[in-house]
């Protein structure tokens, strides 16, 4: 079952993101008090638990939240879903995917600290059609 590993919100853009307990996510917004939040298309950043476990094996020190993702996620191939593709997360959240991974025109603070960032290749966007209270261990579906 595909769940919300974890949740992590900053105030700049480029930048690895901090962990927290729950977040509140804001239709048509994104998160409360995140950067990444407004009214475009790229309103949450996912990234698979996988994606980063595979930098780990290639010797990087990175954990969840490194690759400024909003939402880690585990046991969901994101790259899989096609666009427009909507997932809940726990009761009440429905998020829409509108686009695959991204272009970096210049070296992010992530891939000077990483040597390498992952989420121009392996992350996704969404924009949030319902939002809610979401927290780790929350389960994600697929609904369309």
């Amino acid at each position: 079952m595909a769940e919300v590993y974890a949740v992590s919100i900053s105030c700049d853009k480029g930048v690895p993101k901090e962990n927290v307990a729950e977040a509140e996510l804001i239709g048509n917004h994104g998160i409360k008090s995140d950067a990444h939040a407004g009214k475009w298309h790229r309103q949450i950043s996912l990234l698979a638990l996988e994606s980063i476990e595979k930098m780990k094996a290639k010797g990087l020190s990175v954990s969840a939240g490194n690759f400024a993702e909003n939402i880690t996620t585990r046991g969901l191939d994101l790259l899989a879903l096609p666009l427009n593709s909507q997932l809940k997360i726990g009761e009440n959240i429905i998020l829409e995917i509108t686009q695959h991974g991204k272009e970096c025109h210049s070296r992010c603070a992530i891939y000077e600290q990483a040597g390498d960032c992952v989420m121009p290749r392996e992350g996704i966007f969404a924009r949030v059609i319902r939002g809610g209270t979401i927290k780790p261990g929350d389960n994600i579906e697929v609904v369309r």
